[in-house]
């Protein structure tokens, strides 16, 4: 049985009988509404991408086509469209033109199971349908399932373009979606023990009190982390990195294939951040002090909350755009495998334990949380207290040999040719000690005299 957090009620099973109900066309019309919101919505982000990076690099970005430049994204989109489209000789043909639409449909039926607002009455009709499309017990899985087919569609484009390069971004990328996808999913497991469900409008519905994002702030960085690395985004985008790889798995893509991908990318961008925003910003709900109108909460207005949620995250990925720099791909792994994992399975196994404890046992949960901070402290306290690290002696450098590769090498800065004591010339004469050149070499007599 599952326990739902707001009230504390005990819920034999999810409440999910306002999905199903809905005519035919009303199924369509939601279908073609989220994918216009996802088309138009990747249309601005990428004109909001270049004016925010191009602000913060004192620069003004576009500007001349429509107004602000807003249709700058669309006279690119005709461009790319109108562009040759090149398949490679060594490419494998049909894989390199499926790769694109692989990565594309995923990003798109992930939104279907994604709350805009709560039940509202469709106009000029008596009909009452909640806006999002459908929901199930394990909608959350469903998302992270689909995403992970998404992956597919990277590395086949990067297997068929028969490059080299292309193939390396397509190994990044799977490795990439392996490590922090583990993490992602570890993040989630925190709300879904709060919230007693893994269904998305029951999530945002035990956010009525408060928002997970701040009783879960540890599961909330992690997803953060891990969604940055799961759309490959900077700093985290080593599978498209140009001063390594060319362009990635997309190398020798161009054309509308080449656009697929884009579009996919900041589908997904979208996709993470609305699932962020359902599972630890309250998901539809008016932020305080908005919500404490009874109307915040109530017809379209949450669809505007919603999105303007969603618009922070999307927000966070050009700051992060902006400012950092790529980072190494081993330094990338280590973050992933050394950090975030084991710090969300210390905080899984911590968050299930004070969940038992405070359901089954109704032991204040202050005395807990108190426990925990003393415990910090005393690790904190021993982390600085430890023996000191004897100092090693450093090891002598072995003499510098300008021959020991076969040929004669100048010396490294630091160090120095080996000082001839004598050498005997064709006069009979020795060069002195201390009579050397500038870079150590012995003189001879004559070289002397001049």
């Amino acid at each position: 049985m599952n326990l739902a957090h707001g009230a504390g009620v005990i819920l034999a099973k999810d409440d999910l009988s306002e999905f199903g109900n809905d005519p035919w066309w009303l199924w369509l019309v939601k279908g073609v509404l989220i994918f216009v919101i996802l088309v138009v919505l990747t249309l601005f982000n990428i004109w909001a991408e270049r004016r925010v990076v191009a602000r913060m690099q004192h620069r003004v970005g576009p500007n001349v086509h429509g107004p602000f430049g807003l249709l700058q994204s669309l006279a690119d989109g005709i461009k790319l469209a109108l562009k040759e489209d090149v398949v490679p000789k060594a490419a494998d043909k049909v894989l390199f033109i499926i790769a694109p639409v692989i990565s594309t449909i995923p990003a798109f039926i992930a939104f279907a199971v994604i709350p805009f607002g709560p039940v509202v009455t469709v106009p000029f009709t008596d009909i009452e349908t909640p806006l999002q499309l459908t929901d199930m017990p394990v909608a959350v899985l469903y998302i992270l399932a689909v995403a992970s087919v998404g992956i597919y569609g990277i590395v086949l484009a990067g297997w068929s373009s028969g490059s080299t390069y292309a193939l390396l971004g397509g190994l990044r990328s799977s490795a990439q979606m392996i490590s922090y996808e583990v993490a992602m999913g570890l993040a989630f497991v925190a709300v879904f023990l709060y919230a007693g469900s893994m269904s998305t409008s029951e999530i945002v519905a035990a956010q009525e009190r408060l928002w997970f994002g701040l009783i879960l702030i540890p599961s909330f960085l992690i997803y953060i982390a891990a969604m940055v690395g799961e759309t490959n985004r900077a700093p985290f985008d080593l599978p498209e990195a140009e001063g390594e790889l060319v362009g990635g798995f997309h190398t020798e893509y161009s054309s509308l294939k080449f656009a697929l991908f884009f579009l996919a990318e900041y589908v997904n961008m979208v996709t993470v951040g609305a699932l962020a925003t359902t599972l630890f910003l309250g998901g539809w709900m008016a932020p305080w002090p908005l919500s404490l109108w009874d109307g915040a909460n109530q017809g379209y207005l949450p669809l505007l909350w919603f999105l303007g949620k969603t618009m922070l995250f999307i927000f966070f990925f050009i700051w992060l755009r902006g400012t950092l720099p790529r980072m190494r791909y081993d330094q990338f792994m280590k973050l992933g495998w050394k950090v975030l994992i084991p710090v969300a399975l210390l905080w899984t196994v911590a968050v299930a334990t004070i969940r038992a404890i405070t359901l089954d046992e109704g032991i204040d949960r202050r005395y807990i949380i108190g426990a925990a901070l003393v415990a910090v402290l005393v690790f904190l306290a021993l982390s600085f207290v430890g023996e000191k690290a004897t100092e090693e002696e450093p090891e002598e450098e072995p003499e510098f040999d300008a021959f020991a590769g076969g040929y004669p090498v100048p010396p490294m800065p630091g160090q120095q040719l080996p000082v001839l004591t004598s050498v005997t010339g064709s006069t009979g004469t020795s060069a002195g000690a201390g009579d050397t050149d500038d870079g150590g070499a012995p003189v001879s007599e004559e070289d002397r005299g001049a």
